[in-house]
């Protein structure tokens, strides 16, 4: 019965959450495709539930037929949205979604999770509360500065690795999908893509740290209750008999593979790149607009995506090249994870495109004026869709009021309160789904391949909402008011 109502609780939860916006944007936009009606976004909504609820009930067929349940929601909306606005439209949509979006998203991943599987960590440094406290919070610090993508893939592995002994550890890995794949990559345009796009937009690099001292507050907050909660896992654990296999006395770590954090640099590199090389008349024509392959009519690939790519391809594969195998072994390493997100998440990226273009066409109508408005608004968007675009749509609203003090930006002054608001939401609450933000679902799907039973789309809701949600109340009443 707890579980029944646990789980329509969080329905209804996650349901009301994306309908609140949508329902002051009056049901339809006025974009460029016309008025988008309410009823296309059926299919994002009908994927996130498949997401949700078919591991649960139907575990076996979800895994194998996974790849058919995106080709079954991506043409429930291609295919209306074709009827009603031309074929040619819609795979202009489509091509856009997946050249500007999902190409560049899911290259990142791939070379991050390839070369992370050529780091391994061994020695006798076993998981207790106080160590893992220190590895979330490395974890942390790293996020501003190689992105919370790479500090994720990092990360993952060797913490897994120091709890294999331990019997309770899935909080372990939900608290590392807060900090680590979250909230630790606000510093920095390089932490999370909506502050690249910011900085893209004038937005000084180093104004994020800005957000230093609301991020420190729910760093050591969070740090404190994952303290406690490991704490008493950890203590049962020993109870029952679990122990570290620690065959040597003190304490021994070494690292393999170590001259991957390079490929590492070279990749975040590759990600400044794209961001800085844009602005540059070099990759603009006479209009200003940037160079790029023609893929479909307006759609191209730019020449600094391309860049990008190819670096990151490079890295991942003199990474492979220059590592010895025998590491991928000692971290289990697969391609199940990252083939588990390409699938699903380019689904996601198509289906959500109806969303997306509500929301443009209506963001600027929502009347919210005030940063804590700001901060709630744009986390629970960026909670269920991509935070960039979430972002960019409060960054424009925000330049549009007119304001007279404050950071000057290619949009408009936007007040400082309002762009601490916009950034703290777009990046924290990412952490709210698995959906949030690109690294939780591979942290996750990591971690169901190494045996750490994570809880459901719903379950992990639920921990964030009674984790998170407070903590993010207490930062609109200390912060944003």
């Amino acid at each position: 019965m707890k579980k029944f109502i646990a789980f329509w609780g969080s329905l209804g939860m996650m349901m009301v959450m994306n309908a609140l916006p949508v329902l002051a944007a009056d049901g339809s936009s006025a974009g460029s495709h016309g008025a988008v009606p309410l009823w296309l976004c059926i299919p994002f909504a009908g994927l996130l539930l498949c997401i949700a609820i078919l591991p649960l009930v139907k575990p076996v067929w979800w895994e194998e037929h996974q790849p058919l349940a995106v080709v079954f929601w991506s043409l429930l909306f291609i295919v209306p949205f074709a009827v009603a606005y031309g074929t040619g439209e819609a795979v202009q949509t489509v091509m856009e979604c997946i050249v500007d979006d999902y190409l560049t998203f899911i290259v990142l991943l791939f070379g991050l999770f390839c070369v992370s599987g050529n780091i391994t960590m061994e020695g006798d440094l076993a998981g207790s509360p106080r160590v893992n406290v220190g590895l979330l919070l490395i974890g942390t610090l790293l996020s501003s500065w190689i992105g919370t993508t790479g500090a994720s893939m990092l990360m993952v592995r060797p913490v897994i690795k120091m709890n294999s002994w331990r019997s309770r550890k899935c909080h372990i890995m939900i608290f590392f999908i807060f900090l680590i794949s979250n909230i630790g990559g606000c510093l920095t345009p390089i932490g999370d893509p909506p502050l690249l796009m910011g900085f893209m937009r004038g937005v000084p690099f180093f104004w994020s740290l800005h957000l230093i001292g609301l991020m420190l507050f729910n760093v050591v907050l969070l740090l404190f209750i994952f303290y406690w909660i490991d704490r008493r896992a950890y203590r049962k654990d020993i109870a029952e008999g679990l122990k570290p296999d620690i065959t040597k006395p003190g304490t021994q770590v070494r690292i393999k593979g170590l001259h991957n954090l390079f490929f590492i640099i070279m990749i975040v590199a590759a990600v400044i790149l794209s961001g800085v090389l844009p602005g540059l008349s070099v990759f603009q024509d006479a209009s200003g607009n940037v160079l790029g392959i023609p893929v479909y009519k307006n759609v191209k690939l730019t020449i600094p995506s391309l860049i990008e790519i190819v670096i990151i391809l490079a890295a991942a594969f003199l990474s492979f090249r220059t590592t010895n195998s025998e590491i991928r072994r000692q971290n289990h390493f697969t391609w199940g994870a990252i083939k588990e997100v390409a699938v699903l998440f380019i689904g996601i990226f198509i289906t959500m495109q109806p969303a997306l273009m509500i929301l443009k066409a209506k963001g600027g109508e929502l009347g919210i004026t005030q940063p804590f408005e700001m901060f709630w608004s744009t986390g629970m968007l960026s909670s269920f869709l991509d935070n960039t675009p979430t972002y960019l749509v409060f960054l424009t609203t925000a330049g549009a009021l007119g304001a007279q003090n404050g950071m000057v930006t290619t949009l408009g002054i936007v007040p400082i309160e309002m762009l601490i608001a916009i950034s703290a939401g777009a990046v924290f609450m990412g952490a709210n789904t698995y959906i949030g933000n690109a690294p939780n679902f591979m942290v996750k799907s990591i971690a169901d391949e190494n045996g750490i039973r994570m809880p459901s789309f719903f379950g992990y809701l639920l921990w964030s909402l009674s984790i998170l949600v407070p903590v993010f109340i207490l930062d609109t009443l200390l912060f944003l008011l």
